[in-house]
């Protein structure tokens, strides 16, 4: 039987929900990324001619994308047995996921659908998962 996994994503935490055989395995990854924080400093605060601040805040954002792509490419290895793949979450982090996915020929055929859903507890992610695959399967089986 095909390993199904269900991603639930956003940019601080994945849930990754495995169905195999009736098994269900439930695994959480944080990303340890900075948050979004404005970099201290304004204007000139250091009396140089070139805005501070604007610089920090260029290599804040840098950083950040850096630990996001690290944090993706530990999802998609997590995730790289499954054999059908659906991805799901707030905001911006799923649409990342899939663009990192789309690097690696063979794995961005195994994603089924990727889909905007709310902040949810594990039990409710599971919830979701199985339903798409059950939904899946009927249309499928028709």
């Amino acid at each position: 039987m095909k390993e199904k996994m269900g991603i639930w994503i956003d940019h601080k935490t994945a849930f990754l929900v495995s169905l195999n055989d009736g098994e269900t395995h439930i695994e959480q990854i944080d990303s340890n990324a900075d948050s979004n924080v404005r970099a201290r400093g304004g204007y000139k605060s250091g009396g140089t001619a070139i805005a501070q601040s604007v610089s920090k805040e260029r290599s804040a954002e840098e950083r950040r994308k850096f630990q996001l792509t690290e944090y993706y490419q530990t999802v998609i290895k997590a995730a790289s047995n499954a054999d059908e793949i659906y991805v799901c979450g707030p905001g911006q982090a799923r649409s990342e996921l899939e663009k990192e996915f789309r690097k690696f020929r063979g794995l961005q055929d195994r994603i089924k659908a990727v889909e905007a859903c709310d902040s949810m507890t594990e039990n409710q992610i599971v919830a979701k998962v199985r339903s798409f695959f059950s939904m899946s399967k009927e249309r499928f089986s028709i």
